[in-house]
C-alpha cells in the first residue's frame, strides 16, 4: 500500500507543477551539523545571525518535527526564458536575479505544497507539516538525500533532469513513505561556476563566504557594503545569478509551469535612473508581492548607487549627486561613492 500511495502521491506532485517529487527520512542527512559548525566558525555566515540560531534543528531535521517519520522533497523549475547575463554589459540597466522578477514564489510554492498535503492527508491520513524557505530545514541537503540532485560545486542543488533553476520545498509527514536513492556527485572536474563567480565567493568548491557573495551582499548585508567588493558588484542590485546561469547541466532545464514565474517586462533590466528615483511608497507600490520589496527602500537605492557608480556613464552623475544629502546615511555615502567613481 505504501509504495502505491508513492507513487500516487508522486503523480499528483507532478500533476500539481513541481518538476520532481522524493522521499527520503528526516535523519538521513547526519553530515550537516558539522558542515554548518564548520560554517558558523569560519564566519561565512556574515551578518545572518539566524543562521547560528537553533542549530540543533537546522543541523539536524529530524530534531525538528520528531513525530515525522518521511520527508517528500520537491523541485519547482523557474528557469528564465532568457539570457540571464546579458544585462550585465548594459551598465544604464540593473541587473536583478531571476527568482526576484516576478512574484515572491514563497507564495507560489507553498500553496502548492498545502494543496499536495491535504490530497495526502484525505488520501492516507497521518499529519503534515509544509515549509518552503520558512523554517530551519537543510533542503538542499534532503534534497540530495532524497535523490533530487547534488549539492554542487556552488553549493546549490543540481539535477541532470533539470539543471540547478529550481526553488524547494519539503512535506514532512508522520506516513512512512518508502525513501529514495539519494544522488551522487556529477559535478566532475567541472569549475564554470567557482570560475565566474565576480567576488571570488568561494574558497574551495563546495564552500562559500557569503560575505562576499553579491546576492548576500544586495539582500542580507546592512550598512555599506566593503569598497573593495563594490566595484566587483557591477550592476546587480538585487542577487547575482552567474554561477547558476553557467552551470552545463541547465541544458535540461524545464520550462516553468507557473506564469508567475516569467518576468515582469519591468524588472527585466530596469533602467537604473528611475529605480534610484523611488521613495519609500514608490518603492512599496513598485515592488507589492515581490520578494525584493523585503529589504526596503534604502537598502535598494543603496544598491541601484552602487550600480550607478560602476556604470561609467557620466550622465548619471546627477542622479547620483541628487542622493548625497540622502536621509538614511548609506544611501547618501553610497551616492557620495559614485560620484567620486564617475568622475575619477
Amino acid at each position: 500500500m505504501s509504495g502505491d500511495l508513492k507513487q500516487r502521491l508522486v503523480a499528483r506532485a507532478l500533476k500539481e507543477g513541481f518538476v520532481a517529487a522524493r522521499v527520503c527520512r528526516p535523519d538521513a542527512v547526519p553530515q550537516v551539523m558539522k558542515r554548518l559548525d564548520a560554517f558558523l566558525e569560519s564566519g561565512y555566515h556574515g551578518q545572518m545571525g539566524w543562521l547560528a540560531e537553533r542549530v540543533h534543528w537546522r543541523g539536524n531535521p529530524a530534531a525538528l518535527w520528531p513525530e515525522a517519520q518521511s520527508v517528500l522533497m520537491l523541485a519547482e523549475s523557474y528557469a528564465p526564458d532568457h539570457d540571464p547575463l546579458a544585462v550585465l554589459s548594459q551598465p544604464d540597466r540593473a541587473a536583478i536575479s531571476v527568482y526576484a522578477q516576478h512574484r515572491d514564489y514563497h507564495d507560489v510554492v507553498k500553496k502548492r505544497l498545502k494543496r499536495l498535503g491535504r490530497w495526502l492527508i484525505e488520501e492516507a491520513g497521518g499529519e503534515i507539516k509544509v515549509f518552503v524557505d520558512t523554517a530551519p530545514v537543510p533542503e538542499k541537503a534532503l534534497g540530495q538525500a532524497a535523490g533530487l540532485g547534488w549539492q554542487g560545486k556552488h553549493t546549490n542543488l543540481v539535477s541532470r533532469e533539470w539543471g540547478n533553476w529550481a526553488f524547494l520545498g519539503s512535506i514532512f509527514t508522520t506516513l512512512q513513505l518508502e525513501p529514495d536513492t539519494a544522488e551522487i556527485d556529477h559535478c566532475g572536474s567541472c569549475r564554470a561556476c567557482l570560475d565566474i563567480c565576480p567576488t571570488d565567493a568561494f574558497p574551495a568548491p563546495y564552500q562559500l563566504d557569503a560575505r562576499r557573495c553579491i546576492s548576500y551582499l544586495t539582500i542580507e548585508h546592512k550598512g555599506p557594503v566593503p569598497k573593495d567588493l563594490r566595484a566587483k558588484m557591477g550592476n546587480r542590485i538585487y542577487g547575482c545569478d552567474d554561477c547558476l546561469a553557467v552551470c552545463p547541466w541547465n541544458k535540461f532545464a524545464v520550462s516553468p509551469s507557473d506564469v508567475w514565474y516569467l518576468a515582469r517586462d519591468n524588472l527585466a533590466g530596469p533602467d537604473l535612473v528611475g529605480l534610484a528615483a523611488l521613495d519609500d511608497t514608490g518603492f512599496r507600490t513598485k515592488f507589492s508581492g515581490s520578494p525584493i520589496k523585503r529589504i526596503g527602500r534604502d537598502r535598494f537605492v543603496r544598491n541601484v548607487l552602487y550600480a550607478i557608480g560602476n556604470s561609467g556613464l557620466k550622465a548619471l552623475f546627477p542622479v547620483a549627486q541628487g542622493l548625497t544629502d540622502d536621509p538614511d546615511p548609506t544611501v547618501a555615502e553610497a551616492a557620495s561613492w559614485a560620484c567620486g567613481q564617475l568622475t575619477g
